[in-house]
C-alpha cells in the first residue's frame, strides 16, 4: 500500500512554515542580507584614496580615469629632450614651459653639450639664460653630455645631432621615459602615455609613409631605460652609419607597442592635405580640421619644402604652401587655412617671447 503523506512531517515545506517561531526567524535570515551589503560598501568606499572621485574632473577634460589617484609615483617617469644647437634648446624650452603651465607631474630631462654651462657672461650669453631659465623656472633637470662624433647616415663624418636622444636609455633611474621631437606643439599633456601597457619601447607609426611601408616615426618615443639597451643602440650608431630612424625601425620595427597617431602624431602637414584616409585610418570618415585639431595632444610642423617655424619664410612658397580655402555652397570652406594658420601663428608668438 503506497505510503500516505503525513501533514504532521516536518521538513522544508513541513508543518514549520506554519509554526510563528519558525516564521518570525526566516524573516530575519532574510532581512540581514540588505545589512551585510551596506557593511560591504562601506568598508569599500573607506579603502578608496581620500581624493577619489566618481565624477569627471575639473581640469584637463580628457585625463583618463587612472590618473586620479595619488598612488602613482611620477618621479619614477620623465620626459627627455636633446639640445645641440641654440634653435633647438629655444624649442626644448618652449616644450618645458606648456609641460609647466598644463601641470604635468613627471620629471623633466635636458640634454645638453658639456662645452655649454650655466654662467650667464653677459645679456647676450642667451643659451646660458635659457638653461638657467629651465632649471630654476620650468624644474627642469640639466644634464650636460659629451657628444660622441658618430658618422652620419651620409657618411660624410659629421655628427648626426639624433643620436643624441639615445642618451635617454642610459638615465636608468627612471621606469619610463618619454622622448619627444622639440618641433612640436603641445595641446595637452601627455602623462597619460605613461600609463599605457608595459614594453620596452612604444613609437607611432609614421602614417603619413602609408601604405608604402609601416615605418615607426621617432616624434615620440615611450622607452624603458636600459643599460643594455643603451650600448646596443650606441653600437648600432657608430656602426653602419645609418641615421636614427632606420636604427630604431631595424631594432624596433616588428616589437614595439604601437601608440594612435590621430592623438600623439598629427602632422601640421595633414591640413594641406587633399586625401587624409592614411589618418583617419579608412576611407569613409568626414575630414573635420577643426574636430582634428581638438582632439589632438600633440602636433608635429613638417610642411616640406617650406623652413621649420622658427626659420623666415622665403615668401615665394607661402602662396603655394598655405592652404587653400574650398568650394562650399555658395561660400568657402577655410578650416584647413585657419587651423593651419593659427598652429603656426602660437608657435611664433610663444617663441618670441622666450
Amino acid at each position: 500500500m503506497p505510503r500516505a503523506l503525513s501533514p504532521a512531517k516536518s521538513g522544508r515545506f513541513g508543518s514549520h512554515s506554519t509554526n510563528p517561531r519558525f516564521q518570525f526567524s526566516n524573516v530575519l535570515r532574510r532581512s540581514r542580507w540588505p545589512y551585510l551589503l551596506l557593511s560591504f560598501i562601506a568598508i569599500y568606499l573607506w579603502l578608496l584614496p581620500a581624493n577619489f572621485s566618481f565624477l569627471p574632473s575639473h581640469g584637463q577634460s580628457s585625463q583618463p580615469f587612472a590618473l586620479r589617484f595619488t598612488s602613482i609615483d611620477w618621479s619614477s617617469y620623465a620626459y627627455s629632450q636633446y639640445a645641440t644647437t641654440s634653435a633647438h634648446l629655444c624649442n626644448s624650452i618652449m616644450l618645458f614651459e606648456t609641460l609647466s603651465r598644463l601641470g604635468s607631474k613627471p620629471d623633466r630631462l635636458l640634454f645638453y653639450p658639456s662645452t655649454w654651462d650655466t654662467d650667464i657672461a653677459s645679456s647676450r650669453d642667451r643659451d646660458s639664460q635659457l638653461l638657467v631659465m629651465a632649471r630654476d623656472k620650468f624644474k627642469v633637470k640639466l644634464i650636460p653630455v659629451d657628444i660622441p662624433p658618430h658618422q652620419s647616415g651620409g657618411n660624410d663624418g659629421t655628427y648626426n645631432a639624433s643620436f643624441a636622444k639615445f642618451l635617454a636609455w642610459d638615465e636608468t633611474d627612471y621606469d619610463r621615459i618619454l622622448h619627444l621631437d622639440s618641433d612640436v606643439t603641445m595641446l595637452r599633456h601627455l602623462d597619460d602615455v605613461f600609463l599605457v601597457p608595459k614594453a620596452p619601447v612604444a613609437m607611432l607609426r609614421a602614417y603619413w609613409k602609408l601604405p608604402e611601408t609601416k615605418a615607426l616615426t621617432s616624434l615620440l618615443i615611450l622607452l624603458e631605460p636600459s643599460a643594455t639597451e643603451y650600448e646596443r643602440l650606441m653600437d648600432e650608431a657608430r656602426g653602419k652609419g645609418d641615421y636614427d630612424m632606420e636604427i630604431l625601425n631595424r631594432l624596433y620595427g616588428d616589437s614595439a607597442l604601437i601608440l594612435p597617431h590621430r592623438e600623439y602624431g598629427l602632422l601640421s602637414g595633414e591640413f594641406r592635405s587633399k586625401d587624409h584616409k592614411y589618418y583617419l585610418g579608412n576611407g569613409h570618415e568626414v575630414w573635420d580640421a577643426e574636430k582634428v585639431i581638438s582632439q589632438a595632444s600633440l602636433v608635429h610642423f613638417s610642411d616640406w619644402p617650406l623652413p621649420k617655424p622658427w626659420i623666415m619664410w622665403p615668401h615665394n612658397l607661402i602662396t603655394d604652401i598655405v592652404p587653400q580655402c574650398k568650394r562650399k555652397g555658395e561660400g568657402e570652406d577655410c578650416e584647413d587655412k585657419n587651423v593651419w594658420l593659427r598652429l603656426y601663428d602660437d608657435f611664433r608668438k610663444r617663441r618670441k617671447v622666450r
